[in-house]
């Protein structure tokens, strides 16, 4: 075999130069965490140390969207970052199409997280979702929101009783819309046929990918009577434009119309249910990043603009951080699972 020549003698150590800089750049960079620099003092790891990417997996106008968007206010106005927080919005199939980007373009990343929730819970089961919410990191659940049925200001409904009676005896006659399929809104349906003696297949129920095209399909008289958030109608409530049936908590608030609404099980129906939403960050991230982003979050939680925001909103606070977010998520994917199950959704 020939000898090299000088010159490609001299290529190669160049090559390997640079390849035993780029490994010891590389194992540089695998002694700290991608959320920043360590803190010299405590160890600890500075997040965030650049823009926050919030990803709302729904179209604008919904309960997830509000969250992410009160939380990006409450992190820029209380100064609880140096860097700016953007939001932005993925829709489609009760939030996995997000879920869907959070684990394939996401991965590894600690500087975008997603707001997320019980819709989402639903969603993977009802959609039959390649992506399941074990791939994803939970990070906290935030809050929890009492679901409301709603009819139009000038429908002949003005009871709960009164609806599911004709939903029971003709139920082609009750158009009901809310969020995706699969989700807590249609659930609440399910729940709701299921007490009042009805065939939870046989209700007719409309998915929105978010809740500004619910209000709308519910204002043009599109739809019979709407589920969603307690938060979402509160402004047509109070404009007088919707009327409030029930509330799906343990006790009556007020959402909207200047006096606690009536819930579901004082007006003869054995169901109760809560929507919470939460935040999760992409697979693939280190330990310390998931401790800095828990703190983070925890900060925000804890902070005075966050507890005012959720009084103006009327979100009950269900804050769970860490393992216990963790096994809350688990518990809840079992239990949402048996639910549509039940109810023919699944």
């Amino acid at each position: 075999m020939d000898k090299p020549s000088p010159t490609a003698r001299r290529s190669r150590r160049i090559l390997a130069a640079t390849a035993a800089a780029l490994l010891a750049a590389t194992a540089a960079g695998c002694q700290k965490d991608t959320a920043g620099n360590r803190n010299a003092a405590g160890g600890e790891v500075r997040y965030p140390t650049k823009t926050l990417q919030l990803m709302v997996p729904a179209a604008p106008g919904g309960g997830w969207d509000l969250t992410a968007r009160t939380m990006q206010k409450v992190m820029t106005d209380g100064k609880l970052l140096d860097e700016g927080v953007e939001v932005s919005n993925v829709t489609g199939a009760a939030g996995t199409i997000g879920l869907a980007q959070l684990v394939s373009k996401n991965q590894g990343d600690p500087h975008h997280l997603m707001v997320m929730g019980l819709v989402m819970v639903g969603g993977v089961v009802a959609n039959k979702s390649p992506v399941k919410l074990d791939q994803i990191t939970p990070i906290a659940t935030l809050t929890a929101e009492q679901e409301v049925i709603v009819v139009p200001a000038a429908s002949k409904y003005t009871t709960l009783k009164q609806l599911m009676d004709d939903a029971k005896a003709n139920p082609a006659s009750v158009n009901w819309g809310g969020g995706s399929a699969g989700g807590t809104d249609q659930i609440l349906v399910g729940l709701l046929a299921k007490a009042a003696g009805a065939d939870p297949k046989a209700m007719k129920y409309v998915a929105y990918s978010g809740g500004g095209e619910a209000k709308a399909a519910l204002l043009a008289g599109d739809l019979t009577a709407a589920v969603s958030g307690q938060s979402e109608f509160k402004d047509l409530v109070a404009a007088g434009k919707v009327r409030a049936l029930a509330v799906s908590g343990a006790t009556g608030v007020d959402v909207g119309g200047g006096k606690p609404a009536p819930t579901v099980k004082e007006q003869g129906f054995d169901v109760e249910l809560m929507n919470w939403r939460g935040v999760v960050a992409p697979p693939g991230i280190s330990a310390a990043d998931k401790t800095a982003i828990t703190a983070f979050i925890d900060k925000l939680h804890s902070s005075p603009g966050w507890t005012s925001a959720m009084r103006a909103q009327g979100w009950e606070d269900f804050y769970k951080s860490g393992d216990e977010a963790a096994a809350f998520f688990k518990s809840e994917n079992e239990r949402i699972t048996t639910v549509l199950t039940d109810i023919g959704l699944g």
